[in-house]
């Protein structure tokens, strides 16, 4: 197979073929950077192997560019990494697109053993064919020679490049070995899987299922980070009903688990609640690339399962689940190690108010509910009305089209309130601070009364967003309970 390098690669390229001639030490490209390229998808990171000191080539390539640039050594895993930016290239690359970095990781060839409580292993040097097989997939086992006699030769005694072409995902190893060695590798399998639309072979699924257990040798931070990855997928859903049949799921983010099935009372059910969510996410996807609005939409029903009851006569309700779900968020995003930061205070907002806008499509909502929809979401008004219509997941079209349109008319609303009103992050133009010295009160009850009866005012529509309306329903407030002026001076 040919496969067709960008200029910028191959000066690269020549440059550690040069460093590792003269120092007699056989170089490749290899792994993930040498799969995208057979795959056409945009890679800058690329892993060298040599059969020697992949720091010392390392420092060895650096010097062959203008400018030189720095080298990161991670003696711990033997390693060292240096970026080449867009300054480093002649001229006459006449390089296109953003200056991003090339980042170039040197390591050498090894060989691995596990204890079987860390996956963190022991290590030595190895061959080529050692550290092919150390590695977690067939398709990350490709490598490109950079030596003088064979630059550019495909070595792939593996035939990753056929499991390539045939869509699958399979170990170098028996499977059952390489996930026991480390467990993380069970989550890659099945980030790769949702990425390229390939498929597990069914000996390397059964041996996921087999090993899920082990997962919990992982750190949270290493589990999560496969996990946003699957999140940030074109469909997501993949991943995770393979994280779900596999049983990794049930281990990882058992809340999700639990909205899976369907309970019938007298012949009434309620939809299944995870593959819900899991449509959602689907419908979501092509239209935010932000990972935290997704994960709104993971987590956007995720309190059904605790608020649901069935009721004579009307069936099951989840009353509630927007609250309870709300109030789920950031121990979720403590169990998983997610930032407990803005991120999740915006998550948390977008699970609160995600069935608010569907109240507002009913007919005769006043001037007054949309008000307070703005003035609650702020910004982020946007992306809540985005998750509102991914979580139209019915199978009947002509009803799809219907919340369609409704949503559209609301989104109309809310425009024009907002245009005419400018309540979007708005502060209550009088602040405590101005109650306080026209009054002569200290900070107290009586303060919060007044300031919120002028902000329900104007949410109400009963004065206009201004500051001297606002300021006299303030006097005429104070006056109604019974508080004086302050003399002034």
């Amino acid at each position: 197979m040919d496969i067709k390098w960008s200029d910028e690669e191959l000066f690269i390229f020549r440059k550690i073929s040069k460093a590792a001639e003269e120092l007699n030490m056989p170089a490749f490209v290899i792994g993930g950077f040498v799969r995208d390229k057979i795959l056409n998808r945009p890679d800058k990171d690329l892993d060298i192997v040599c059969v020697g000191d992949g720091i010392e080539l390392a420092k060895k390539t650096a010097q062959q560019f203008h400018p030189i640039p720095a080298v990161n050594v991670f003696k711990t895993f033997g390693t060292a990494q240096i970026k080449i930016y867009k300054n480093s290239f002649p001229a006459s690359l006449k390089i296109n697109g953003e200056d991003d970095a090339f980042d170039v990781e040197f390591v050498g060839a090894r060989k691995e053993s596990y204890n079987y409580n860390s996956r963190k292993p022991e290590v030595e040097q190895g061959s080529l064919d050692d550290d092919r097989m150390r590695r977690d997939f067939t398709i990350n086992t490709i490598a490109v020679s950079l030596n003088k006699n064979d630059f550019g030769t495909l070595v792939d005694p593996l035939e990753g490049i056929a499991d390539i072409q045939k869509k699958i995902i399979e170990t170098p190893l028996h499977p059952d070995q390489t996930f026991s060695d480390d467990p993380l590798r069970m989550m890659r399998a099945i980030r790769f899987a949702t990425q390229l639309s390939f498929n597990i072979t069914p000996a390397t699924f059964e041996a996921i299922k087999k090993n899920a257990h082990r997962i919990t040798i992982v750190s949270a931070e290493r589990i999560t980070d496969e996990l946003n990855k699957i999140i940030l997928t074109e469909k997501p859903s993949i991943g995770f009903d393979l994280l779900y049949k596999s049983g990794l799921l049930q281990i990882i983010f058992p809340q999700m688990v639990a909205l899976a099935g369907a309970e019938y009372i007298d012949g009434k059910g309620h939809k299944d609640n995870f593959y819900h969510t899991l449509q959602v996410l689907d419908n979501i996807a092509p239209h935010t690339n932000d990972l935290w609005l997704r994960w709104a939409a993971i987590l956007h029903d995720i309190a059904k399962p605790v608020t649901k009851k069935f009721e004579e006569g009307h069936g099951w309700t989840f009353h509630g689940h927007e609250v309870v779900g709300g109030r789920m968020v950031p121990k979720i995003f403590a169990q998983l190690k997610l930032p407990h930061n803005e991120k999740m205070k915006f998550v948390r907002k977008i699970v609160e108010l995600h069935l608010r806008p569907i109240s507002l499509t009913k007919e005769n909502i006043t001037d007054s509910a949309i008000r307070r929809l703005i003035f609650d979401a702020g910004d982020d008004i946007e992306a809540l009305m985005t998750l509102c219509k991914a979580d139209i997941t019915s199978k009947n079209k002509q009803k799809v089209q219907r919340f369609l349109s409704n949503f559209d008319m609301v989104e109309k609303r809310l425009k024009e309130v907002e245009e005419s009103d400018n309540l979007r992050n708005w502060q209550p133009p009088i602040t405590g601070e101005i109650i306080m010295n026209e009054f002569g009160l200290p900070p107290s009850r009586m303060v919060g009364e007044i300031k919120n009866a002028v902000r329900e005012a104007v949410l109400d529509g009963l004065i206009p967003n201004e500051f001297n309306a606002a300021f006299a329903f303030m006097e005429q407030k104070a006056k109604e309970l019974g508080i004086q002026k302050k003399i002034k001076n």
